[in-house]
This record gives structure tokens, C-alpha cells and sequence, in this order.
């Protein structure tokens, strides 16, 4: 299980992921698109979660 917060990434965010990496990775990527017109490519995101 993986978890991603906006926060964590800079920006004075509350939205927070948890769940399997695709999930997570996925529902970020949309996240980030729509809130902040961000368009994360899928390895990007991964890499969030490594680190």
C-alpha cells in the first residue's frame, strides 16, 4: 500500500491518496491535472512514491 499527499509536493493542499500503486499512482496524475492543470506523466508519479 502507497500513499501521496499534494503537501508533500509543495502545494498548500490537503488531498491525500492511499491504496495500490496503480490507484494511487492514477488518481494523483488526476488530481494534479485537474486541480493545478499539471499533466504528471505515469513514471514521474512512481518516482514520487520511491522517494
Amino acid at each position: 500500500m502507497v500513499k501521496l499527499r499534494c503537501n508533500d509536493y509543495g502545494f498548500e493542499c490537503d488531498f491525500e491518496v492511499e491504496g495500490d500503486e496503480d490507484q494511487v499512482v492514477a488518481q494523483f496524475m488526476q488530481h494534479n491535472n485537474e486541480e493545478y492543470g499539471i499533466d504528471y506523466r505515469k513514471e514521474a508519479v512512481k518516482q514520487f512514491i520511491l522517494r
